[in-house]
């Protein structure tokens, strides 16, 4: 009798830890407690235990009173050697090379020695015939990637090494259109040689989007003067960009499309040309940036998911996303959602990041209008220090772009926006929303223990530290100083 009442007691005993585990386990997970579960999920990539040296497939370094010799066919013979037999590193010495378009296949870890320097031939026609992409959110066949993949699996860019795209008004950076970039009527551009942008190849992909031209059909040749961008994974999976220095894209700097399990980490990327983003995660899951330094001339982190109606063809949010201990210095947002977004976003986390220079505009943007629809919801930024930044700590921008052609009536939602424990030194406003005029479309934003010092409106919004045009409700401020006082959050506008 003794022993039955303690089996029933050790049995109720072990009933009631498994039903306390079960509950804790089925517990809902704070935001922060999800983005360590987006980053433990990542499948992280693995290389055998082999090596190919460049050098031994006829790769010559750079010397600068010998004859020229491009580097890429040895590379690209390394790297398929590499992947036909199993997959391994592909080793770039400490020396300077001159390459064209190099091509990285599954499982393959190029990696850069410590001093080598790969600097990119700004011969155009080294890199064509076209490659299937995507240009500014809408899929084509355009100028080759300076480094691209196409479904390709377990695949890395690693090392300390330089990587120079030698981007510049006198090279690639002219083919956007603009005088300011070295552009002068004549010159091939995407706006045409004439410099007419209703008329040009980047206004002739806009229309194929519309119209939904089969994607083959949409096909750039040299003569478009479309830049490439420099390093383009398209669909794939367990990737990895570890430690290299980006200079001077042509445009966009790293853009992975459409790939999973995709790691960025200690990279920095300087890049003061046009449309010169750092990193453009476009339709991707799973995701984290760390430990990064971007100096951009546009965008240091901009989250897409395609353009109008290719985007919401491919119905593909990017999502969880982690973006942690990064430094934005220059750039028209440091953390971006948008604009080619139309595909939607959701679970976005930011923090330990810091953010300082009079050429950073925002430090959290979202953009887009009611060309792209989409809905955007689950942003949380936490403890992120600035120092200056030109503009605006938040702006969240429903009507980005107002003259853009297109199919209008596609209303774009921003919701669930957290912000907690960000402080700024300098900047223009605190907050910025511009939200649609015909429907209440930005909701369920939130500030929590912010502190923003040294904010000087202009006459915008009426000399505010907080501006807003357009409809917007639920916005809640919760310990917001600006300048030393408390600040209430706007009224509903709807």
């Amino acid at each position: 009798m003794k022993k039955a009442l303690i089996l029933l007691v050790i049995s109720a005993m072990t009933l009631t830890l498994a039903d306390a585990k079960s509950k804790k386990s089925s517990a809902p997970k704070t935001p922060w407690q999800q983005a360590d579960s987006i980053v433990d999920a990542i499948q992280k990539t693995r290389f055998p235990d082999k090596t190919y040296n460049i050098s031994d497939f006829g790769a010559k370094a750079y010397l600068p009173d010998a004859p020229l010799q491009l580097a890429h066919d040895a590379i690209n013979l390394a790297i398929t050697t590499c992947s036909q037999n199993g997959g391994g590193t592909v080793i770039v010495p400490d020396s300077i090379y001159v390459t064209g378009p190099i091509t990285l296949q599954s499982n393959v870890n190029l990696h850069f020695m410590d001093g080598a320097i790969l600097r990119f031939s700004t011969k155009p026609e080294l890199y064509y015939p076209a490659v299937q992409t995507s240009w500014e959110g809408i899929e084509c066949f355009n100028t080759h990637p300076l480094i691209y993949a196409y479904g390709a699996s377990n695949i890395a860019l690693t090392g300390k090494g330089l990587l120079d795209a030698q981007g510049s008004n006198q090279t690639w950076w002219s083919w956007c259109g603009s005088g300011r970039f070295g552009w002068t009527l004549g010159k091939i551009s995407q706006s045409g040689r004439h410099g007419d942008k209703n008329r040009g190849p980047r206004a002739r992909l806009l229309e194929w989007g519309e119209k939904q031209v089969p994607v083959h059909e949409r096909v750039f040749t040299i003569e478009d003067g479309m830049r490439p961008q420099f390093v383009n994974f398209f669909r794939c999976t367990s990737v990895l960009i570890e430690d290299v220095t980006l200079w001077d894209s042509p445009f966009w700097c790293l853009h992975p499309l459409f790939c999973n399990d995709l790691i960025v980490r200690g990279v920095k990327v300087y890049n003061q040309g046009p449309n010169g983003d750092g990193c453009d995660p476009e339709c991707c899951n799973r995701v984290l940036i760390e430990n990064c330094i971007f100096h951009t001339g546009d965008d240091c982190i901009a989250i897409k998911s395609g353009r109008n109606m290719d985007g919401r063809k491919w119905n593909t949010p990017s999502q969880n996303i982690v973006i942690r201990k990064c430094k934005m210095e220059d750039g028209h947002g440091g953390v971006v959602v948008g604009s080619e977004i139309s595909g939607g976003y959701r679970n976005l986390y930011v923090e330990d990041c810091e953010m300082d220079s009079p050429h950073l505009q925002r430090v959290i943007r979202i953009k887009t209008n009611n060309c792209r629809s989409g809905i955007i919801e689950n942003i949380f930024v936490r403890n992120v220090k600035v120092g200056i930044c030109s503009e605006t700590i938040l702006r969240i921008n429903l009507v980005y772009e107002p003259n853009e052609q297109c199919q209008r009536g596609n209303n774009p939602i921003v919701r669930n926006v957290n912000l907690e424990n960000v402080t700024s030194e300098k900047s223009q406003f605190g907050v910025i929303l511009n939200g649609l005029e015909d429907a209440c479309n930005i909701y369920n934003i939130n500030l929590k223990n912010c502190t923003f010092n040294g904010v000087k409106p202009s006459k915008r919004y009426g000399g505010g530290v907080i501006g807003h045009d357009g409809l917007f409700r639920d916005v809640h401020f919760d310990n917001v100083v600006i300048n030393g006082k408390t600040v209430e959050a706007p009224a509903d506008v709807k």
